[in-house]
């Protein structure tokens, strides 16, 4: 049952917020505007939601689907597959794709999600990784203020490097996500030093945020999931990469094996789904982008570190709140859980998952299993028990939960909430 003042609380929040949810509001006209264009100039039509069977060979509407992405994403080619597993699944086509043994591969974002240790190497042994292969790793630590070291960027370059890494999300790190401006910033000075070299873009979270992509000011590859910002909250499965021809074509490749590349991978009778995914994603992506507002100013006003702070740019979806104890970070997250649409009933506890060190807490009762485009909450189970919220289909969702979760912490005597006026 819903605490008054909790209520109260929370919607005098968001009417502080009127002028910041409109410009979001507002932000969706220009995406949507783009995404109607490329569905114009693809000529999509109602046959193209058929797919076929088999190798996947000439299915007109795949390719048509490739072609929209490529035009949204500012770039040469995409390829949009159901065969991704996830985006760490297209991130690792990727770079096995494009890196052959002895080539230098550099992370200029610090180390990377958790999900990419085992790929590169840097967690577990014989399973095939990077640096099995004999690929060289190395990475550029953050400044402390979490921003790019450009002056140490600048010294690495001084050695051939076949391969940026720039991860945009902050994963599971306290500090700043990437705008576009700063990765543009990263690119420019890459190929001014080493033209040939790739800048490689981990694109997860950060789709539809700003008005460009990675792939509009400099990157030569990026890569994402479907169950994220593109996939527009029904999408069920999948990932894309786009960029530089040649490079999603050796991608594709690991992929699915070489010489069938892109030209293979069937989709299931889905391609509506992903159409219709991509046509409402700004939407989406907006009313996730006004819940993380609320979530920011909520947990700030109530003396919580957050980060992004309120009212400062977003460039992509997640909010962090720094909530220092374990058991209030359960609360929550059990309370998120509990007004969520799918297994409400379920108690999230901290649990070890596939690919990561930590135990994680998960809330995320979502249509699509594991969508963080829907409303999420986890965090690794470690001090100082960050917390990392995203996406929200409406932002009413996001309010019904926030309001619970107060309730509930107010109750248990961990939190004091304004008295109603």
């Amino acid at each position: 049952m819903f605490n008054s003042s909790a209520k109260n609380f929370i919607e005098n929040i968001e009417k502080k917020l009127y002028l910041s949810i409109q410009e979001k509001t507002d932000s969706v006209t220009l995406k949507l505007e783009k995404v109607l264009d490329a569905f114009s100039n693809s000529h999509l039509n109602v046959q193209h939601f058929a797919s076929i069977t088999g190798y996947g060979h000439g299915d007109l509407g795949r390719e048509v689907i490739d072609k929209i992405f490529a035009n949204i994403l500012d770039c040469e080619k995409a390829a949009v597959r159901l065969q991704f597993v996830s985006g760490t699944h297209a991130i690792t086509s990727c770079l096995f794709g494009v890196l052959r043994p002895g080539d230098d591969f550099l992370s200029v974002t610090g180390k990377p999600y958790e999900s990419l240790e085992q790929v590169i190497g840097l967690r577990g042994n014989g399973q095939g990784s990077l640096i099995d292969f004999g690929i060289n790793y190395e990475e550029i630590s953050l400044k402390k203020d979490g921003n790019i070291d450009f002056l140490a960027l600048e010294k690495a370059l001084k050695r051939p490097r076949k391969l940026i890494f720039i991860q945009r999300s902050c994963g599971y790190t306290w500090r700043p996500s990437l705008s576009i401006e700063v990765i543009k910033k990263i690119c420019y000075l890459c190929h001014k030093m080493q033209p040939n070299c790739i800048c490689f873009v981990d694109n997860c979270y950060g789709e539809f945020v700003e008005n460009k992509e990675p792939t509009s000011v400099g990157a030569d590859l990026i890569a994402g999931s479907l169950i994220k910002n593109l996939g527009g909250t029904i999408v069920p499965t999948g990932g894309y990469i786009a960029g530089k021809a040649d490079l999603v074509d050796k991608a594709c490749c690991r992929l699915t094996a070489p010489g069938i590349g892109s030209e293979g991978g069937v989709t299931f009778d889905l391609n509506r789904t992903i159409l219709q995914g991509l046509f409402l994603a700004p939407q989406m992506v907006a009313e996730a982008l006004i819940g993380a507002e609320i979530i920011a100013t909520t947990f700030s006003e109530l003396g919580f570190e957050v980060l992004p702070t309120s009212g400062t740019m977003r460039s992509d979806l997640i909010q962090i709140v720094r909530i220092g104890d374990s058991k209030i970070l359960q609360i929550i997250c059990r309370s998120f859980q509990e007004k969520s649409p799918v297994g409400s009933f379920l108690d999230p506890i901290p649990a070890p998952m596939p690919g990561y060190e930590n135990n994680l807490v998960m809330a995320g009762g979502t249509f699509i299993d594991g969508s963080t485009s829907e409303f999420s909450a986890d965090a690794p189970m470690k001090p100082p028990f960050d917390l990392f919220i995203q996406g929200g289909s409406h932002r009413s969702h996001v309010k019904i939960a926030l309001i619970h979760a107060l309730s509930n912490l107010f109750q248990a005597g961990l939190i004091k909430l304004p008295q109603n006026d």
